[in-house]
């Protein structure tokens, strides 16, 4: 996890990187309670394939851009994680998260409020990093790093990244709705028909 604050160049600089892992970059944001029709952009990276979504409104930003299992195997195995743990990890699907206060506000979100929208139409919570976190620690494992925090509270222009996970399998199709507060108030933003990454490049 980074936080940079005040940073403009920021975001298009991780975006270099990622696309240097073969990964594409994108935006999202969203509107207020109820959920309504968001500014919503697929981009296709044209050497990997693979798929990000850009959601961009209301005071945040979000980029949410598909993993390739073995990207994620790579980046746990590099941190002396066991076998099973990587395992674990990997099998589930994983995005790569860029979160931004795009207002002029005091923005914040937590992650245990954010849910998704399987093909059997069942609202399923997200694994938090406290969660996986305990996990490692019960494996034995202490390691913080890479996970999109819990929660966030965002001054004017700050940023942060890490993974996003999602207990479905691989190709699955879901929907994620995702909260924020700006100084204090509740909003509500939707993406529809993400897809998880594929086991492998094609």
């Amino acid at each position: 996890m980074i936080l940079v604050k005040n940073t403009p160049d920021g975001i298009s600089s991780l975006c270099v990187n990622l696309r240097r892992a073969g990964m594409a970059c994108v935006c999202f944001a969203a509107f207020a309670p109820p959920v309504l029709a968001a500014n919503i952009s697929v981009q296709k990276n044209p050497d990997s394939g693979l798929l990000a979504w850009t959601m961009e409104d209301e005071g945040i930003s979000i980029e949410l851009i598909q993993l390739l299992p073995d990207f994620v195997r790579a980046i746990y195995s590099a941190h002396n994680f066991p076998k099973a743990e990587v395992e674990a990890i990997a099998s589930w699907c994983v995005f790569g998260t860029i979160l931004k206060n795009t207002s002029q506000q005091q923005m914040s979100y937590r992650v245990a409020d954010w849910r998704y929208i399987g093909e059997d139409g069942v609202e399923q919570p997200i694994k938090t990093k406290t969660q996986w976190i305990e996990q490692w620690r019960r494996a034995g494992i202490n390691f913080s790093w890479t996970l999109l925090p819990d929660s966030g509270d965002f001054e004017v222009g700050d940023w942060q990244q890490g993974f996003t996970t999602i207990k479905l399998p691989r190709d699955s199709t879901f929907d994620l709705v995702i909260s924020w507060k700006l100084d204090g108030e509740k909003h509500v933003g939707k993406f529809e028909n993400l897809r998880c990454a594929p086991e492998s490049l094609k």
